[in-house]
């Protein structure tokens, strides 16, 4: 039996290393009696299957560049975010009427209810709406579920902003048909998720969807309601991808629709890794602001 063992972070020697995973599960092959491995992505939001024999161990340095690399990008997604509020915030004092100079404003953004597939990911997203003032609420409940899930959640917690995600990929071997469901991980549970919550509240002004992980169908999901997916060119997206949509959202103003490029260009993937359509804005203002609170 391989040296391998569930929680080792690894790379796969035929792909040339691009990935890091943690081994979520080892089990052995039906057919061929081999080892396999299910792999969970360790920044990347995606599942995939690889045989034993085809990883290979990180060791520390490797690791170390590679959390080094990761939180510069977060960082510099943060500071891109802290920068424009501030710009923006700026530009709103230069226009305040005479009057209103003699009250301070407080600020109410959009509520986040974040449904994750994957734990870990859950809490470096959770961890991040803090770090951006946002109110969040997370669960974690596997893909699978989150159709059953999502109603009584949204019921208990009435978010402006609903975020689906977890894991998902491309499966099977050879050429594929990317309209094909059946070649998809768990795109089919997003998008039933979204069907649900549509029923529920049709209106995409009133609920903000994000859904969609790795390389997910992105046009199922937004034809099933969704206001933003991935992955447009079924690439590998970010963990934190979604918060970032999210945060554009929650801090655009309600009378502005959401400058849907601007958004894109807010995640740490891109335009490549998801997308998104027209949105009005879940940020308030509030007047006066009081020494209560």
């Amino acid at each position: 039996m391989s040296s391998i063992q569930i929680g080792d972070l690894v790379i796969r020697k035929s792909h040339g290393g691009d990935v890091i995973f943690k081994v979520a599960d080892i089990y052995m092959d039906p057919a061929g009696g081999k080892p396999l491995t299910v792999l969970k992505g360790m920044h990347l939001r995606l599942l995939a299957d690889a045989p034993v024999e085809d990883l290979e161990r990180i060791d520390a340095e490797h690791l170390r560049n590679e959390i080094v690399r990761m939180e510069g990008m977060h960082n510099e997604s943060l500071k891109r975010v802290m920068m424009r509020r501030s710009l923006e915030r700026e530009n709103f004092e230069l226009h305040r009427s005479e009057s209103s100079k003699k009250y301070d404003f407080f600020d109410l953004p959009g509520r986040v209810l974040h449904i994750d597939g994957d734990e870990e990911y859950l809490r470096m997203c959770l961890k991040t709406y803090g770090q951006l003032n946002i109110e969040a609420v997370g669960r974690c409940i596997e893909e699978t579920k989150q159709p059953d899930a999502v109603i009584g959640l949204i019921n208990e917690f009435r978010p402006d902003i609903l975020v689906l995600t977890g894991h998902d990929a491309l499966i099977g071997s050879g050429k594929k048909s990317f309209k094909d469901m059946n070649n998809y991980r768990n795109s089919r549970y997003y998008v039933e998720a979204v069907k649900k919550v549509r029923t529920f509240e049709p209106d995409r002004d009133d609920l903000v969807i994000f859904a969609g992980a790795c390389q997910s169908y992105f046009e199922a999901i937004l034809g099933a309601g969704a206001n933003f997916a991935s992955s447009p060119t079924r690439i590998f997206i970010h963990a934190y991808d979604p918060v970032f949509i999210a945060e554009k959202v929650a801090f655009t103003p309600i009378n502005r629709t959401v400058d849907v490029g601007d958004a894109i260009s807010a995640s740490v993937t891109g335009i490549e890794g998801v997308g998104g359509l027209e949105t009005r804005g879940k940020f308030r203002l509030g007047l006066p602001k009081t020494p209560y609170k």
